[in-house]
């Protein structure tokens, strides 16, 4: 077991992929409590798609992808707010929408592009290969924010979550929060799709907070377990693509959703939740 260890952490990539990958996971699952609760999980789903047109886009301009696709998901997460919140149109209408758009743009570029010298399938299904040491710092810095506006603002994310005209009735900037929500999962969704892939970010995203609910009741619970099981997931996943050769986001996706079905039958066979 120990050589193993050696063997898995032997390789640079693969150190900073679990580092990165551990504090994306992490970041995904408490800001996804939040987006599933809200009845807007497929958030994730919809901004990783417009980050494969904005990567597209980058590539097809020789520019750095970083650089596009974070300014643009932000954008765009600024944009499902408004649409949503002005209630014109139905928070997933406007996902499809959005997404539908992006992803047919990227898919355009692609196509009509000539000399794209960026690996623009690790985009669509993820790859460990691409995870660099700035990568890894952005992680280390998302990773803190999430943690800080979990710790500092708990008490007005439980607020928000569940009742929203409360919490502004009572003075809470809910428009400034939802900027800074949509900040961070921008930010989020740009970093894990260049390891989970465009087309799989949104499963690190769902999947912990719908284990968490199987077992826990209570806000905390479901938060502090729904980390707990993206820690897990994505560990394992990890593991199982480094030795079976598969590819590393869909395993993470298989493993996360291995754990919702044990979750789903415990939570069957002892059904009282705490």
């Amino acid at each position: 077991m120990v050589e193993f260890i050696d063997a898995l952490f032997s390789y640079a990539f693969l150190s900073r992929a679990l580092a990165a990958g551990l504090l994306i996971s992490l970041c995904a699952a408490l800001l996804g409590v939040s987006m599933v609760l809200r009845r807007y999980s497929m958030i994730g789903d919809g901004l990783s798609h417009v980050g494969f047109g904005a990567v597209a886009l980058a590539a097809a301009m020789n520019l750095a992808p970083l650089t596009v696709a974070i300014p643009v998901v932000l954008v765009a997460a600024l944009l499902l707010l408004r649409f949503t919140g002005s209630g014109k149109l139905k928070g997933d209408a406007a996902i499809a929408m959005i997404s539908s758009v992006a992803l047919s743009i990227g898919v355009i570029i692609v196509a009509k592009a000539d000399g794209v010298n960026i690996d623009l399938n690790s985009y669509l299904f993820g790859s460990i290969l691409v995870i660099s040491e700035s990568d890894l710092w952005l992680s280390v810095i998302l990773a803190a924010a999430v943690l800080v506006l979990f710790v500092g603002l708990y008490s007005r994310i439980f607020t928000i979550t569940f009742d929203e005209t409360f919490a502004r009735a009572t003075g809470v900037r809910t428009g400034a929060f939802n900027t800074l929500i949509a900040v961070l999962m921008a930010v989020t969704i740009v970093l894990g799709m260049r390891m989970m892939g465009s087309l799989l970010i949104s499963a690190v995203i769902i999947f912990p907070t719908l284990s968490a609910m199987r077992l826990c009741r209570s806000f905390k619970g479901v938060t502090i377990a729904a980390a707990l099981v993206a820690v897990l997931g994505f560990t394992i996943g990890l593991i199982i693509s480094f030795v079976w050769g598969t590819p590393v986001g869909a395993s993470i996706v298989v493993v996360n959703f291995a754990i919702f079905v044990i979750t789903a039958i415990i939570g069957r066979i002892y059904p009282e939740k705490h």
